[in-house]
């Protein structure tokens, strides 16, 4: 598309897609326009929908006056005898539904397997990710691992050092909790000055899911962990990158961290790390671990590969952010959004997804002209700590431009920043932890494209 520019196998900056304050002037022209009663543009655009000249019934036109044939005439499906149990066992979605699936990414690392597929935000509803459509990001590809093999280790600082199988660890007392895992690098294109065309891409490496299993505090109490002295715990993976990462015990003895087996009521899929993960809500996804094999109990921080030279932001002073695992307030409207077209002026939900690594959305308000004016959003039930939170708001398009925004505040006081806020903290030479407003740009022939607001 116009927008992603790929050359050489890396994303180019698209600067048609980047609005100064001059531009967004530009764009909604000199003039305001008065303000309309809300409910009688919805009542006329549905009754402009309503008087349209042609219907659609299995691929031909049907004149309005004559009745539309999907309502005249029974359907197949409503005279005939329909299938019985799938033979597979295992449900699947509509072949209707063969377009909603995760894609992979043109200009992240890879290795000789792709390493990063994208969750189809603009197409999700409510909270929960189905499993089948979660974010992926591998350091050296997934593995289908025998569960009956595998073992879990703890050692340390510890009176006895343990190995579980996973029978062991699934006979002790479960928890279940929602919780969203988002990559520290999501949305790092658009830190980079780059445009990707969709949601998918801008910030489709968060998803959020039911995850059962057991505390992990559990555990090292099993092990006599010293919990006094023991102020770091290092989580290592079973897959060929060895992904290791500290995790502060003040998270463990929390209760939150979780070592888990469950997702969405089942088993771990392989590509989330069957048969076992750590779950470590409101961080980043690199420390929840899969394939999780040991957690080694600490008095210091372990400076491993993967947060020594990775996972590390440059700062406009030249020193490195290091362990920055916080996932801070954050908010997208996924619809409408990028790439998606407005058929029509009239009424339109826009909806979106917010979230905070300190605890519960309060409140999303959501700009319809590049942040010059706001409404508040309704936060939709349930509204859980460290968990996504579905926002919707009401709203009447013109069919002239407009600039789509959404900005979130979370329960303890911190509201999602402008990237002329972010940047003047950070500098524009990070990768990691872009939590910036997110906009977009609907066009007077309804076509949705991202821009960036500075």
């Amino acid at each position: 598309m116009k927008e992603e520019r790929i050359r050489s196998g890396r994303l180019q900056k698209a600067p048609e897609n980047f609005l100064t304050q001059s531009g967004i002037q530009a764009v909604f022209g000199e003039g305001k326009n008065g303000r309309r009663d809300f409910i009688r543009n919805a009542f006329a655009a549905a009754a402009a929908a309503a008087a349209a000249p042609v219907a659609m019934a299995q691929g031909n036109p049907v004149p309005v006056e004559g009745g539309d044939t999907n309502i005249l005439n029974l359907p197949e499906h409503a005279v005939g005898l329909g299938q019985g149990v799938a033979v597979e066992g295992y449900g699947k979605p509509s072949k209707f539904e063969a377009n909603l699936q995760r894609r992979q990414s043109p200009g992240l690392t890879q290795t000789t397997q792709a390493s990063v597929s994208f969750a189809p935000l603009q197409s999700l509803f409510g909270i929960v990710t189905p499993s089948g459509l979660h974010f992926e990001r591998h350091h050296q590809g997934w593995w289908d691992i025998d569960p009956s093999k595998h073992r879990f280790m703890i050692n340390g600082m510890v009176k006895k050092n343990m190995v579980f199988t996973m029978d062991e660890i699934m006979r002790l007392p479960s928890v279940s909790r929602f919780a969203f895992i988002e990559c520290g690098a999501n949305t790092a294109t658009e830190w980079g000055n780059v445009a990707v065309p969709t949601v998918q891409y801008t910030h489709g490496m968060i998803s959020c899911s039911e995850f059962t299993g057991v505390p992990l505090i559990t555990l090292l109490e099993l092990a006599g962990a010293d919990l006094k002295n023991g102020k770091f715990v290092l989580a290592e993976g079973g897959d060929g990158s060895s992904m290791t990462r500290t995790i502060p015990m003040s998270l463990i003895t929390s209760g939150e961290v979780i070592v888990a087996y469950g997702q969405n009521g089942e088993m771990l899929r392989p590509e989330n790390g069957y048969p076992l993960r750590l779950v470590v809500p409101g961080v980043q996804g690199v420390s929840w671990v899969k394939y999780l094999r040991r957690v080694e109990v600490g008095d210091k921080p372990y400076a491993a590969k993967d947060e020594a030279i990775h996972y590390i932001d440059l700062q406009p002073s030249g020193l490195h952010r290091q362990y920055t695992n916080l996932q801070e307030i954050k908010s997208v409207v996924t619809t409408p959004s990028g790439g998606q077209v407005l058929l029509d002026k009239g009424f339109y939900n826009i909806t979106g997804l917010a979230w905070s690594g300190k605890g519960k959305v309060k409140r999303v308000d959501v700009s319809t002209d590049g942040g010059r004016n706001w409404r508040q959003a309704r936060l939709e039930t349930p509204v859980l700590s460290k968990a996504l939170t579905r926002f919707n708001l009401d709203w009447v398009w013109d069919g002239k431009p407009a600039i789509l925004q959404s900005r979130a505040q979370d329960e303890t006081g911190h509201v999602q920043p402008t990237y002329q806020q972010l940047r003047a903290v950070r500098g524009t030479r990070s990768t990691y932890h872009n939590n910036a407003l997110q906009s977009w740009l609907v066009q007077e022939n309804g076509e949705v494209k991202n821009v960036q607001v500075s």
